[in-house]
Order: C-alpha cells, then structure tokens, then sequence
C-alpha cells in the first residue's frame, strides 16, 4: 500500500478519439496516491501498420518510470517483431513484451528506481480480430450484448502455477505476495525478481511473459474496457458492463462515463481498515461501431437495452400471473406463542 494523503487529487485527465471502426474514452485520476504511477496508451491506428488499433492500460508501482516508458515504446516493439510481420500476433505479443522487458533492463532512467508496472494491452487488426495480451493484475472485459465476457485473468502469486514457479526460482510468497513485498507475478521492471543468471526468462521469480488471447468480435461485442486494479477492486466487471450501457443510454461521452465511474470508485474518506478507493484509476473504454458512426452506435445500445428492457418485463409478467404466488400469511409460535 502506497502512501495517503490527506485528501484526494481529483483532477482527470481525460481524452477521446475516433475513426471509422472505434471510438474510445480515456481517463486517469491520481486520486488518495502521494503520486500518480499509471500510464496508458490510446491509439486507433497504430503508425506503420495496415489498421491495427492498439489500447493499453500500465499500472506503475515504486515509481512511475517504467509505465511511462511502456506507454511509448511497447507497441512499437510488437509491431516490430519478425512474427508480427509474419501475421502471429500472438508471439508477437510475447516477443514484444521480452523485447521492451530487455530494453527497461538496459534503460538507466527505467533502472533508476526499483520500479515496474502491469500492462492489460489490446490489439485490433484489420479482420477484427481482438488480441490482448496480459501482464499483472490489470484487467479487460467486454461487453456481448450486455453481458461482460472476461478477456484476460490476473496474475497473482498465491495462484498455484505462479507460485509453483515463484518456490522453483527461489522465492516465497506470504501474505498474498512475492517475497511478502510484491502483490503480483508478473510485470514489467522489477529486476531484484529477475537476476537469477541461471534461470530463463519465463522461469524467474517475476516473469515479463504475458497471457494472450484472442478473440474474433462480432456483432453483439458492444464496447471493450481496460482498467487498472484501482477500479476493479471497487466494482465488478457486470455491473461495470451496466454502469456504462446505462450512461450510453443517457448519451454521456464515454470520456465522462469513465471519470464518472472513477469517482463513484473514489472513497470520501480512508480509514486504517479500509483502503478500498485509494489507488490510482485510469480507465479507457472502446467502443466498437461495426460500420456505423458513433451517434448511430449509441442509438443501437439505446435500442438494445430498450428491447431487452422489454423482455424482461414480459417474462416476469408471464410467470406472475394475478393472484398466483401471492405470499401467504404464516404464524411462528415462538417460547412465547402457543
């Protein structure tokens, strides 16, 4: 747990964008943190590339050098692995994330402070194939015709196949952390985790290798969101679905949807036994038009929730009819009763 301080930074910093495919909202808010570590990335079409759209999320910790420069660069080094060129974008994704891994080792600003961050990155490419690639305990969702579908899983070291590997390294984990310091198993940075010279790079106490899935949108997939632990450790990713098709319903911008979810996030006070609320939250949502424009793709999530609205008022009517499973009146006799 980072420092507190008295009273919240709730300044946001807040962007959008959009083309012809997507349409994204992006906030961050230092909010309780003594400093503001997270760092994100929010392009539509990724320089040099046919198409490709690329989202990510970087939650620093120990300091906010390692996310910062993750923001810059690790695109530019999936896009630049010989597998990407050859249409794998799947081990472009853990090429990449070696590639940047290697280069934070040998960046003097990155190693000047005993810091690293989690990365919840998301490629799009011109068939509309979703990839994201995962390091941490950031996360993603997406929302299928109003049900959130998990697009990533978090990386915590008491799960038992990085824990297994953190023992094999020579680590422990207590209390939920690495070596009861780290509250994740894998991350860019943190090189005290990393310096076993006889151990490869997947087989470390902290590993840069991120899960990868995959995932050909359709349809139904509405609108995609990355966060940072600082809001899903707040609110659960369905009613993260419902909180922005509700606001999408009242046409709030999607930048306004995630400064508004932030500050529902943002406790008013911290106590000693609550710490909930206190991290720093960035948030970007993605929006995905399927050939409309973005006023016509607020209208469909209009009119889906309206049917389904719809539907759901019919079957709770058809299986309540009038005068059926009315509540009936039961006594309790009690020491009391009779």
């Amino acid at each position: 747990m980072g420092q507190i301080l008295s009273a919240p930074v709730t300044e946001k910093h807040s962007t959008c964008g959009k083309n012809e495919r997507f349409a994204y909202g992006a906030s961050a808010m230092q909010g309780w943190r003594t400093t503001m570590d997270d760092a994100h990335t929010t392009l539509l079409a990724v320089e040099s590339t046919e198409g490709i759209a690329f989202f990510a999320v970087y939650d620093g910790h120990g300091g906010s050098e390692v996310a910062r420069i993750c923001s810059k660069d690790l695109h530019k080094k999936i896009i630049s692995e010989p597998t990407f060129v050859k249409g794998d974008l799947k081990s472009a994704f853990k090429d990449g994330f070696l590639t940047m891994d290697q280069a934070l080792r040998d960046n003097p600003e990155a190693r000047s402070k005993p810091s690293g961050c989690t990365a919840i990155t998301a490629m799009i490419n011109n068939e509309n194939i979703l990839y994201v690639g995962n390091l941490g305990d950031s996360r993603a969702i997406l929302s299928c015709d109003g049900k959130f579908i998990s697009l990533s899983h978090e990386h915590k070291p008491d799960n038992i196949d990085e824990s297994i590997r953190i023992n094999n390294a020579g680590g422990y984990v207590s209390s939920g952390r690495v070596n009861g310091s780290l509250a994740l198993s894998r991350a860019f940075g943190d090189f005290d985790y990393k310096s076993n010279e006889m151990l490869d790079p997947d087989q470390q106490i902290v590993i840069a290798i991120p899960d990868v899935m995959e995932r050909e949108l359709t349809e139904k997939d509405e609108f995609m969101v990355l966060a940072c632990d600082g809001i899903w450790d707040c609110i659960g990713a369905q009613r993260v679905v419902d909180f922005v098709r509700n606001r999408v319903v009242e046409k709030v911008p999607l930048e306004t949807i995630c400064e508004r979810l932030m500050d529902q996030c943002l406790p008013k006070e911290v106590t000693p036994l609550n710490y909930t609320g206190t991290d720093n939250m960035t948030m970007i949502i993605v929006a995905f038009l399927n050939g409309r424009t973005l006023e016509e793709w607020y209208e469909n999530i209009i009119q889906r929730a309206t049917e389904q609205a719809r539907v759901q008022r019919e079957n709770v009517k058809s299986t309540v009819a009038p005068g059926v499973n009315k509540p009936k009146r039961k006594w309790f006799f009690g020491r009391f009763g009779r």
